[in-house]
């Protein structure tokens, strides 16, 4: 706010100038200092010349006429000049009083424009400056993890989209910290639990395996109870890993979809301003294929989400050369293929990309966390959609399968 003070001071600094140069360079050119009043003497003294006589009415710049006669020629209180006609001396006083009306609108129209600019800056200053200053921590404290950090109301058409919007990410994060801890709590009982469990079978595994070590039992057929029962020990553990494994792999992220009906031109349309001027300057040719606009049905956001991580793992793992988006429409569904040149991962890798934290051998140098891919399947599982991939011809291709409306 500071700043924004300066530099409005500054800007009236700079008006006050100028206005004050502008009436300057006006008085200097105005029609009193620009010599008028001796041309009308000049004329004067041809009229006295000619006629012998003179009308100081045809002068309006001259105010009065003197000769010797009417006392000290070369003593007036008055702006004069001498000039001289028929043989004589004359004091011609005159007057530099001048129209001025040029000068007043001059300043009328700047104080007009002073005025509309002060307002412009107030204006702003109050609906601009003034709610993003309220504002301005909150993306600091919830970086910091403080959400508790208040988010001030502003109805104003310029901030009361983002501070809504600030508001929905800080509930957003309380949510997703909520079932985090949550999940956590569950996980951490499972495995509690689990662990507790395994003891039982594991200590009767551990005295029939001593039992035998011993010779403990005499016959064979104990001797086969006590093996049968370790093996259905054996069992029961195997079960109780395999729940910890299930614990451990279970979704660990939270995925939300909002079902609606979209044209297929509006979700290209976004992707294509975004990517378009970077590819552009990267060099990469990127052709988006012509296509039907039909109406989708899907969750808007979570298809072009889809789509951006499509395109960023072209980007990525691509040679740069070329990426394209084509169309297809088949049993009420509609495909878009993103494809790119340049692909190194071997066929056999296919089954294995859609996995969490998956990376594939292609990807060495390159930052990422193996999720992109996992999500989009995710992603479009939830929308009744489906997503495959494939390479043809060194080209990488993946599919989105989006239903139509």
């Amino acid at each position: 706010m500071k700043a924004y003070k300066k530099l409005c001071a500054v800007y009236f600094l700079i008006f006050a100038l100028i206005a004050a140069g502008l009436n300057i360079f006006l008085i200097r050119k105005s029609p009193g200092s620009d010599g008028a009043y001796r041309v009308e003497a000049k004329r004067l003294a041809d009229e006295i010349t000619e006629t012998g006589s003179y009308d100081l009415s045809k002068y309006p710049h001259l105010t009065g006429v003197f000769t010797e006669e009417d006392g000290e020629l070369y003593i007036s209180n008055e702006h004069y000049l001498m000039i001289s006609a028929g043989g004589r001396a004359y004091r011609v006083e005159y007057t530099l009083n001048s129209d001025m009306s040029a000068l007043v609108v001059t300043d009328l129209l700047l104080l007009a424009v002073l005025l509309f600019s002060a307002g412009i800056l107030y204006y702003i200053s109050r609906h601009i400056i003034s709610p993003f200053g309220k504002i301005n921590d909150v993306p600091r404290e919830l970086a910091k993890g403080n959400l508790a950090v208040p988010i001030p109301e502003e109805k104003s058409r310029y901030f009361g989209k983002f501070t809504w919007g600030v508001n929905l990410l800080r509930e957003s994060i309380e949510d997703s910290r909520r079932k985090e801890i949550s999940m956590q709590r569950d996980k951490k009982l499972l495995l509690l639990s689990l662990s507790h469990d395994i003891k039982t079978p594991l200590s009767a595994i551990k005295l029939n395996a001593k039992a035998l070590e011993r010779g403990l039992y005499s016959d064979d057929s104990k001797r086969r109870a006590a093996a049968t029962s370790i093996s259905r020990r054996a069992d029961e553990i195997e079960h109780f890993v395999s729940e910890i494994t299930k614990a451990a792999g279970e979704d660990f992220m939270n995925f939300e979809v909002n079902i609606s009906e979209v044209f297929l031109s509006a979700v290209i349309g976004k992707i294509e301003s975004r990517y378009r001027p970077q590819l552009d300057l990267s060099g990469t040719e990127f052709t988006i294929a012509e296509f039907d606009d039909c109406i989708l049905s899907c969750d808007p956001d979570r298809l072009g989400e889809c789509l951006q991580n499509l395109i960023e793992n072209a980007i990525k793992y691509g040679d740069g050369r070329l990426i394209s988006v084509s169309f297809d429409q088949m049993d009420g569904c509609e495909l878009i293929t993103v494809s790119n040149t340049g692909c190194t991962l071997p066929s056999s890798e296919l089954t294995q990309i859609f996995d969490s934290f998956h990376r594939g051998s292609n990807t060495k140098g390159a930052a990422g966390n193996g999720l992109g891919l996992f999500i989009c399947k995710r992603l479009m599982g939830l929308m009744g959609g489906e997503v495959y991939a494939g390479i043809r011809e060194g080209c990488f291709e993946i599919t989105l399968v989006a239903k139509l409306a």
